[in-house]
């Protein structure tokens, strides 16, 4: 004969089951969160990173060579005309002064949404892209890969590379807006 205060058994094998259940999910859960952690990158496996970059050994070079390279300029002609562009200091402008030491760089660009110019530059480029609103003049680098000149605004993550000065929004509409352009970068040594 069974004891009033007794529990009948199969509640205490619903409950137990339950709370098995309820511990076997939860790890499940956390093995699917700790897999997934970290797995997504902005790194494309055809982007290429200098053999330099983090290494500070050869981040601060001093021979000769390096002086004259960090001097170097970049000029920038669209449909042959000169603009003149202020670049930003950052790594991806280095290795484009690097790509164009030799020879000059020209890439066909093409209209896009109404706002600006875009084209590949046939390799990649170190990169940073960080979310900002770009203005008519900006001058960025696209997904490593791509240079965008803007006549127009738009919000994206782009790598700042520098802005077109001395041009009014007018000008660089009337440059930009109208049909695609072949830009050309070059160093200031190739240019003479």
């Amino acid at each position: 004969m069974r004891k009033r205060w007794q529990r009948p058994m199969h509640s205490e094998n619903r409950f137990s089951k339950k709370l098995r259940f309820l511990y076997l999910f939860s790890f499940a859960v956390l093995l699917l969160l700790a897999a997934c952690r970290g797995t997504g990158t902005d790194q494309t496996p055809d982007e290429t990173i200098p053999e330099t970059a983090g290494n500070k050994e050869t981040d601060h070079d001093s021979s000769p060579d390096a002086m004259e390279e960090s001097r170097m300029e970049l000029t920038i002609t669209i449909n042959e005309q000169t603009i003149p562009v202020m670049w930003e200091t950052n790594e991806s402008v280095e290795a484009l002064k690097q790509l164009v030491a030799r020879e000059p760089l020209t890439v066909e660009m093409k209209k896009y949404g109404g706002f600006e110019q875009v084209g590949p530059l046939g390799t990649s480029l170190p990169h940073e892209n960080t979310d900002m609103t770009t203005r008519a003049g900006d001058v960025v680098l696209y997904s490593g890969n791509q240079i965008v000149v803007f006549y127009g605004s738009n919000n994206w993550s782009y790598t700042r590379l520098g802005t077109i000065t001395g041009l009014s929004e007018q000008q660089l509409q009337e440059l930009l807006g109208t049909e695609d352009v072949t830009l050309t970068i070059l160093s200031s040594e190739t240019a003479q």
